[in-house]
């Protein structure tokens, strides 16, 4: 699919997430011009772009982080900051505290999760073994490899259960075989039941397209702010 062609904008009760006419500027900067897209629910989405694309900021503007300075984004039938409990988002920082071992930094990310009142975060110890990790190594995670490092953070978003994980750059710095493991934890997390029904979405960015293209149901490829081409089913 060309630029040309239309890509449907309004959220359905089907739809994980949609963006309608979204641009986001910063000065006369145009990190995102004028994007429309819907991520339907359970679908998984890889976007491609080099770097300062858009595709981080596309990212963040679902997640809630940052407001778009025109147009609307919409999660499931309401606003990102709304349903930020059933949000994961993991940027291609690790976020982990390196002096800590894996178990002591998503204990403490649970604990300030709680904290906010959210009662979606799952088990530190289930989680770590869910990406294949020992939660009983003493190790400081400083003295992790990158792709223990990567896990770990995976684990530290997937102990939130979420409904919607956005995934920023996941394989930076990772080996063949690290990015090969990550591929297949998160088919993986694709086939986890949700609680209530619905179906796990993903949604990641990266430059590197033969490593994440085994998870695309769809890959969208940004240019200067703006989605220039479509592969895969639209939803």
């Amino acid at each position: 699919m060309s630029a040309a062609s239309p890509i449907r904008a309004e959220a359905t009760a089907t739809d994980a997430a949609a963006l309608d006419s979204v641009s986001k500027l910063y000065g006369s900067f145009a990190a995102l011009r004028n994007v429309s897209v819907t991520f339907p629910s359970g679908s998984s989405t890889v976007i491609l772009g080099e770097n300062g694309a858009g595709k981080s900021t596309l990212l963040r503007v679902v997640a809630g982080l940052i407001t778009p300075t025109r147009g609307k984004a919409t999660v499931f039938d309401g606003s990102p900051h709304e349903y930020r409990h059933r949000i994961a988002y993991m940027s291609h920082a690790t976020m982990l505290y390196d002096e800590l071992t894996a178990m002591e930094n998503l204990t403490y990310f649970a604990t300030l999760h709680r904290g906010e009142g959210c009662a979606c975060v799952g088990s530190p110890e289930m989680a770590l073994r869910a990406v294949g990790l020992d939660p009983t190594l003493t190790r400081p995670v400083g003295q992790y490899s990158q792709g223990m490092r990567q896990r770990a953070s995976l684990a530290r978003v997937l102990q939130t259960d979420p409904e919607l994980l956005l995934l920023d750059e996941p394989f930076s710095n990772l080996d063949v075989d690290s990015a090969s493991h990550l591929v297949e934890l998160l088919a993986d997390f694709r086939t986890w039941p949700v609680p209530g029904g619905g179906a796990r979405t993903l949604i990641l960015t990266t430059h590197q397209a033969s490593l994440a293209q085994p998870l695309a149901d769809r890959t969208l490829t940004m240019r200067q702010g703006q989605i220039i081409d479509t592969t895969g089913t639209n939803g």
